[in-house]
């Protein structure tokens, strides 16, 4: 079993939202990019909310992160993971959103892709007082919600922006 880590956030100035993750999957590690596998509708979604044209070049995902003020990172900083499923994931130490958070004072929700990044998030009570907390579908190909359910419910979003 691998020890894998997380990435660093992505955060810029006007970031009013933060959504978080649990941790990347194995493609995503490979390309060293947020949601990188093709059958994952992360990034289909946020182009859609946002009404722009889709595309794969990361420069212009990232682009579109700071023109809408979302930062984006993921709850667990490390841990033991065969395979990219949440339900593999063994001795996770987290990130300390609360720092995060305290450092990036225009945040003012949370969003998490999934229960996994929920259920995290919410051990710590602290963070959970601080801060409006939501949880959404996972955009995992994994996670068997029919892609139009995924976008309605994501649509919430944009209500905190």
């Amino acid at each position: 079993m691998n020890r894998i880590s997380s990435f660093p956030p992505l955060v810029f100035e006007n970031s009013k939202i933060l959504i978080l993750g649990s941790v990347p999957g194995i493609k995503s590690l490979e390309m060293q990019q947020y949601y990188a596998h093709p059958q994952n509708k992360f990034w289909k979604i946020l182009f859609e909310l946002f009404q722009e044209d889709f595309t794969g070049d990361y420069t212009e995902r990232i682009n579109l992160l700071q023109k809408n003020h979302i930062a984006l990172w993921d709850v667990i900083d490390s841990c033991e993971r065969k395979g990219s499923l949440d339900v593999k994931i063994k001795n996770e130490e987290h990130n300390d959103i609360e720092k995060f958070l305290s450092e990036n004072p225009n945040i003012k929700a949370i969003f998490c892709n999934g229960q996994k990044a929920f259920k995290n998030v919410q051990k710590n009570k602290d963070l959970v007082a601080l801060i409006p907390i939501f949880v959404l579908p996972s955009t995992s190909p994994a996670h068997a919600v029919p892609y139009d359910k995924k976008l309605e419910a994501w649509t919430k979003i944009k209500f905190h922006l």
